[in-house]
Parts: structure tokens; sequence; C-alpha cells
């Protein structure tokens, strides 16, 4: 493998032919099938470095902690690592065809029809699912504030988020940069937070210095701990190859891949070592206000700056609203690819005047609707239904 993703178009088992699901510039002109290169570099650079980062390092973290002790560190490493590996591979096949099927389209070519057709449809489901997923958890916060029913405010989440996805790429691109940027200030504050308390110079701390990862022992749940951990890791991590989706849409698919490719290695360094190194430096790893609270919400408690918590509660809540707008933006374009390809409706493979792919978004979000009205049924039940199910897929 090259050095440089897409350095060596030769060696890629891909064959670069032309995709008919290529973006094209927005014309008046441009064909019915044919998406809108509606996103800007500065869009395809913050969806790579945080677009999926999502509620899942900032409370789920907690249970791969509890599983594996500080040894949790390892878990994320190691699934870092196959990120790693996974997008390089993805990379070089993505700059000498970018496709908005991604995966599903090289699948195809290489394995056969059976291949990307299975894997196109199952990537859809899960991402399909994830909506409702995470309408629901972004209700529960609100609800927590307003005491309104969680199915108004799913419903309210599910449909704002699609009336901006069906108006243009490029609205999908804007909301997803600001809430990747808040994401980011979130993550480098609480780090710089926490680095200050290990050094014994935060006024707020009573503790200080790394005792979390000794106090109980760094392997406190064992080898099989770290194997279990990494359940909760490896899907910390899902999402990461959406840029590859993301870039065909670009006016420079093939420069967005590569940076994004090329930056993955501090991207998981930083965002998720680094602030999961912190957590575990500074709270006690066998308390049960860990699983209870969340390990940001516990570690800013345990350095005596509790009354951040809310501002926390507004990048989860910002966390939400992106996971969700990437999801629908994901499931769509997904199956977009596959009405192109033949293995969905026609009409999942057209777009209208503006390039966005109307039906294929609708059918997409129609699942989340449907789990909205369920939310409204099963309220206490639903988010753990819809995980499970998204889970397996």
């Amino acid at each position: 493998m090259s050095t440089q993703a897409g350095g060596d178009r030769q060696a890629s088992p891909v064959s670069p032919e032309p995709s008919k699901s290529s973006a094209q510039p927005p014309t008046d002109d441009a064909p019915l099938g044919a998406l809108e290169s509606g996103l800007k570099p500065r869009h395809v650079t913050m969806i790579s470095i945080a677009g999926v980062i999502g509620a899942g390092l900032f409370v789920g973290s907690a249970n791969a902690i509890q599983l594996a002790g500080p040894s949790a560190i390892i878990s994320y490493a190691a699934a870092g690592l196959v990120v790693v590996l996974v997008m390089r591979m993805l990379g070089e096949m993505a700059t000498v065809n970018p496709d908005t099927g991604s995966f599903s389209v090289y699948a195809d070519r290489a394995l056969g029809k059976w291949a990307g057709f299975s894997i196109g449809w199952l990537y859809w489901w899960a991402w399909a699912l994830i909506i409702p997923v995470e309408a629901t958890a972004g209700a529960t916060i609100l609800h927590n504030w307003i005491d309104w029913p969680q199915w108004v405010f799913a419903f309210l989440i599910t449909a704002i988020l699609t009336a901006t996805n069906l108006v243009s790429v490029g609205n999908y691109g804007e909301f997803e940069f600001w809430f990747a940027l808040v994401k980011v200030v979130i993550i480098i504050g609480f780090i710089a937070l926490g680095v200050l308390a290990i050094l014994g110079i935060l006024p707020t701390s009573d503790v200080s210095g790394v005792h979390g990862l000794t106090d109980h022992g760094f392997f406190g749940g064992g080898v099989g701990g770290i194997f279990a951990a990494m359940l909760t890791t490896t899907t910390t991590y899902l999402g990461t190859e959406i840029v590859t989706i993301a870039a065909a849409e670009s006016n420079n698919p093939v420069g967005g891949i590569r940076k994004a490719v090329n930056s993955v290695i501090w991207r998981i360094s930083i965002f998720y070592l680094g602030s999961i190194m912190v957590v575990v430096c500074l709270v006690d790893w066998t308390s049960p206000d860990l699983a209870s609270k969340g390990s940001y919400q516990y570690t800013l408690e345990t350095i005596g700056l509790g009354r951040l918590t809310t501002v926390l509660d507004l990048a989860i809540l910002t966390a939400v609203a992106s996971c969700l707008n990437s999801a629908l933006y994901t499931a769509s374009r997904m199956a977009f690819s596959l009405g192109q390809r033949g293995d969905a409706p026609k009409s999942f493979g057209r777009t209208n005047k503006r390039g966005v792919p109307v039906a294929a978004i609708l059918a997409s979000v129609v699942v989340g609707f449907f789990c909205v009205a369920l939310n409204y049924v099963l309220p206490d039940k639903i988010f753990a239904y819809l995980l499970s199910t998204a889970g397996c897929a």
C-alpha cells in the first residue's frame, strides 16, 4: 500500500470506471440522477475530524471503562488501529473511484452483485435505525429540561433535520460543520481541564496525579475485560467511513478523502485516546456513579466542575443531532446508490433539479417517523430495542 492515500492507482483492486452515482456540478440542466456537488472543502474536513463523535464517547465510554478499568485505553487503541487500517484501504479505493455507494459499490465490482446488495441494504438499515435512536436520545435530554412528552421532541428533531436535508446537501454540510466544531471545542476544553487537574494546578480540583491508573489495578477487568470493552469501543468509531461517501458530493473528492484518511491517526489519538486517558487518570472507575452519570460528567464533578455538566449536556445534544443528521444523509445516499444500480426501486436513484435524492431521503426517514410513533407507545423501552436491532445489522 502506498504511503499516501490514492498514491498508487494501479495497485487498487477497484477498476477506475466512471460511476453513475458520482456527484455533478449543480446546474439547471443537470440530469435527474446526478447528485449536487454542494459540499465545500471545510464541510468535508470537519465531517472527517469530528462528524462521527457522538453520545457514545461522551456517555457510553463509561461502560467500557467499568468493564476493563484503566486498560480500556488499550481497547480504544486496538479498535482505533482497526479503523486506521480499514480507512487506509478504503481510502485507496475511494480516491480511485469516488462514489456515494462507497464500499457497497466496491464489493459489488470485486465480489459480485450479491455482496454489494447485501452490504448496501444492511448498511442502509443500520443507519435508518440510528435516526430514531439519536432522536430518542435527544428527546430524553430535552424532556429533562422541558416537561413535554418524549415523542414530541423526537418528532420535532427528526422533522427539522429531514427538512434541511431535503433542501440541499449544502445544508447537511453546514449543519454538520457547526455541530462538529462544537464537539471539537468541548473535547479539547475537557482534555485541557483534565491535564491541569492531573498536574495539580486546577484550583477547583482536590484530586491530581494519575491515581486512577493504579488505585484498583491497571488491568481491573483482566484480559477478558479488554476484549469485552472492545464491543463498546468499536461501536464508538462507527461512522468514520462516512467521509468517503460525503466526499463524492464535493468539488474535490480525491483531495477530501486523502486529507481525511491521512489525518485519522491524530484524530483518534487526540479525541478518543486523549480524552479517555484523562478520565481513567482522575476518576475511581469502580464507582457506580461513573456509569450512572457518564464518563465526562463524572470526571467534571470529580475535579470540582460539576456546574459545567449543563454545558456538557448541550454538547451531548449537539452530538446527538449531528449523528442523526449524518445517519439520515448516509442512509439516503446508500439508498440512492442502490437505486442507481438496480438493487432498489428506481425512484431511489433519481434526484430533483437541486441534485437532492428526495425519494431516497423520504424512504430512509420513514423508519424514523414510524419509531417516533413507537416512542409514544413504549417511551421507556424503545431506545433499547432500537439500539439492539441496529447492533444486529
